[in-house]
């Protein structure tokens, strides 16, 4: 392969052009330099390495963010909307790279910006959750490897990069029966939803989207084929669920048949099951104000105010506001704790996997094995105890 002439530019740098073929019947080169002839030759003998692997050398200058795009306007075509927000939002992390050369790009580039974000996301000024460092490190991961697909490089700089540890903060959780407790004996407007939740694991654009003609009274099911999405706040009724697995018919028990036999004797001016306070589909923002009302009702109701200097509060309407001393749970916790409830039923993991519309069983199992190692914890706990009292004459073991 034929190069030209050797230069030296006026700052002292040597040029070598490598021959690259034949484009629309033109002879084209490209110009590699280096501080001395040995590190110049050095760079051409990579440049021609590069293209006996087949890379394409002419894209060498595309930046991060124009894969990024070119990625999303891939990925938007496959999840909803509102997880194509979530990953843009993860994909700004890596703004300080956007205007880089994604072939220039190394390992500890991207693993910068994954430990100074497990240090202090800068949109809260708290450590950045686990899940959500994954979550960055996978969007990074996937636009390298469109790159890597078109030929443009051939090593994933994202692949060695590791998740540090990070502080547990408000780690999602299932309720407990006293928690639990507290939704089945609290009317509200939200109770609805959340008995659905709790007894039937629905996600909250699936609890949106739920019509009565989906329930069958007779047969104790509910048949999830939609799903509510918000878009700019505002609702938009998709006819599918969030995925192929997510359409699906799921078993219902007798507490949330019966609550809902009753409630739908009185709920007759709306054909949705969780309506806004006109009967339509709620928007973002009239879900948020509805769950902190319930919120707020189950504090007042149920909340330990002994440790607060202003004691218990007469009402939740008081000037100098309410201190929430309950867990400010979600509806993906109590997702969690129906998913908690299969497991303690002893129902089978495939099984789960369908009640729950997880995509894959390995997302239920991961759940299944979280509680198995929790469940032996607490296990072993109760026999440190039993154990613990063979001093005790009247213990069984001391009888040993």
């Amino acid at each position: 392969m034929a190069k030209k002439k050797n230069t030296v530019r006026a700052d002292g740098r040597i040029a070598v052009q490598v021959y690259l073929g034949e484009f629309d019947g033109k002879r084209k080169y490209k110009t590699v330099y280096g501080k001395n002839q040995k590190e110049a030759e050095a760079k051409a003998q990579e440049l021609k390495s590069s293209m006996y692997r087949g890379i394409d050398i002419t894209a060498d200058r595309d930046t991060f963010e124009f894969w990024m795009e070119a990625w999303c306007a891939l990925k938007s075509t496959e999840v909803t909307h509102g997880r194509m927000e979530s990953y843009k939002r993860s994909l700004k992390k890596y703004e300080p790279l956007y205007s880089l050369p994604i072939t220039r790009l190394k390992t500890a580039d991207f693993q910068q910006i994954i430990l100074t974000l497990a240090k202090e996301n800068p949109n809260t000024g708290e450590p950045s959750a686990k899940s959500s460092l994954k979550q960055i490190r996978s969007v990074g991961l996937q636009v390298c490897q469109l790159a890597i697909d078109n030929r443009v490089m051939d090593y994933n700089p994202v692949g060695p990069v590791k998740i540090p540890r990070v502080p547990q903060g408000n780690i999602r959780r299932a309720l407990t029966q006293e928690e639990q407790q507290w939704i089945i004996d609290t009317p509200h407007r939200a109770q609805t939803a959340a008995m659905i939740m709790m007894f039937a694991g629905l996600r909250r654009g699936e609890l949106l989207a739920l019509t009565w003609s989906d329930i069958s009274f007779k047969d104790a099911t509910i048949d999830i084929n939609k799903t509510v999405e918000f878009i700019n706040g505002q609702p938009v009724l998709k006819n599918t669920a969030k995925s192929k697995n997510s359409i699906r018919t799921i078993n219902i028990p007798d507490i949330l048949v019966d609550f809902l036999h009753e409630k739908k004797k009185i709920c007759t001016d709306s054909v949705i099951v969780c309506p806004s306070a006109k009967g339509q589909l709620m928007s973002e923002i009239s879900w948020r104000r509805l769950w902190d009302s319930y919120l707020t009702d189950l504090n007042i109701k149920y909340g330990n105010f002994r440790n607060q200097i202003s004691g218990q509060p007469k009402s939740k309407f008081q000037p100098q506001g309410v201190p929430c001393v309950i867990p400010r749970f979600t509806a993906h916790w109590l997702r969690h704790t129906y998913a908690t409830m299969l497991y303690f039923a002893e129902v089978d993991v495939l099984t789960a996997k369908e009640q729950l519309g997880h995509s894959d069983v390995q997302t239920t199992l991961n759940i299944y094995t979280h509680l198995d190692g929790k469940h032996k914890r607490k296990s072993m706990d109760k026999l440190n105890s039993y154990l613990a009292g063979g001093t005790n004459n009247n213990s069984p073991i001391a009888k040993i």
